[in-house]
């Protein structure tokens, strides 16, 4: 079973690059800067190693040539084309992680710089997923078994683009406690293995895998208390693999669901920042995004992971039942 396999290797090759990498951040002295506004018992995990993304990064792409590498002979390669979309994400949170530790800064590409940059990432990759013929301009929606048909693509393309740019950063927003972005993504990762099984993808079926192998044996080192964070280098391309399955499976309207957590974290910071500015100073949220909030209320980091985490586990196996009729067995 390639899924089986794919999970394996992914797991083995980030627990053992765990160990090899987290020292030689150290080393490098790539610590993490936190964020003066943030809470401050934040402020004790300063210097922890950030970029630790690039160990799950490594072994997926391990996992994802090894157990797909059948698939590819027999001309499927969308496992491919969706790691390397999630792939150039990571790229982007790495240009952006380097800048951060070189000025020793809490920022790192200009707002606009990620945005063109992320844009451009989305629409190479919904033109390529069109030319394979994966994708549409139809626009399924679970529990109703029914489909939007003939969107002009210019329109579908927009609200692709969209879809993409804003599910990466939400994904970017919710890794903002030990553990968080990586509890809520495994859960996700797991509905898109046993959909993409459902469907017989089975090119799908390896790169989600591979995903939610890596993601578990990351959670060995970034469980609270952290021993390393994934940093925008692995925030980034989760963002892009959790909207670039989505693509690929052709269901876009899937995310709001499994990614419930995420919408709420980004809406939380929206309504704070809209808040603030029309009332002259005054805050709808104790903090921003909604974790912080909770946190300020007296929420555990280890009851963040928890709660978001089943919920979002809930929330898949709903969308499974969702969208398992959408093609006749």
């Amino acid at each position: 079973m390639t899924y089986i396999l794919s999970f394996i290797v992914a797991f083995g090759v980030t627990a053992i690059a765990g160990q090899i990498l987290i020292p030689v951040l150290r080393r490098l002295k790539a610590g993490q800067s936190i964020r003066e506004d943030g809470p401050t018992w934040h402020m004790s995990k300063q210097g922890t190693p950030t970029m630790g993304g690039l160990m799950f990064i490594l072994g997926i792409a391990v996992a994802v040539v090894a157990a797909g590498w059948q698939d590819f002979q027999h001309g499927l390669h969308n496992h491919i084309v969706v790691f390397l979309f999630a792939l150039v994400f990571g790229a982007i949170g790495f240009i952006d992680d380097f800048q951060k530790l070189r000025h020793h800064a809490n920022e790192g590409l200009t707002a606009p710089q990620k945005f063109l940059l992320q844009l451009a990432a989305a629409i190479v990759f919904t033109l390529l997923l069109r030319q394979d013929g994966y994708l549409s301009p139809d626009l399924y929606i679970p529990f109703f078994n029914i489909e939007i048909v003939g969107i002009p693509w210019v329109i579908y393309m927009v609200f692709a683009a969209f879809v993409m740019v804003g599910t990466v950063n939400a994904v970017n927003l919710t890794d903002g406690i030990d553990g968080l972005a990586t509890g809520v993504t495994i859960p996700v990762m797991i509905f898109y293995v046993a959909v993409s099984a459902w469907y017989g993808k089975s090119d799908l079926v390896t790169v989600s895998a591979a995903m939610a192998g890596g993601l578990s044996a990351f959670l060995i080192y970034n469980f609270h208390p952290a021993k390393v964070f994934m940093g925008d280098t692995g925030s980034l391309f989760l963002g892009g693999a959790v909207c670039g399955m989505a693509f690929a499976l052709d269901l876009p309207l899937v995310i709001p669901i499994v990614g419930l957590v995420y919408v709420l974290e980004v809406l939380s910071d929206i309504i704070q920042v809209v808040y603030f500015k029309k009332t002259g100073g005054k805050r709808f949220f104790r903090m921003a995004p909604l974790h912080h909030h909770l946190e300020l209320g007296g929420w555990s980091e280890t009851k963040l992971f928890c709660v978001f985490s089943g919920a979002t586990l809930v929330l898949c196996v709903l969308a499974f039942w969702g969208v398992m009729y959408r093609y006749p067995m």
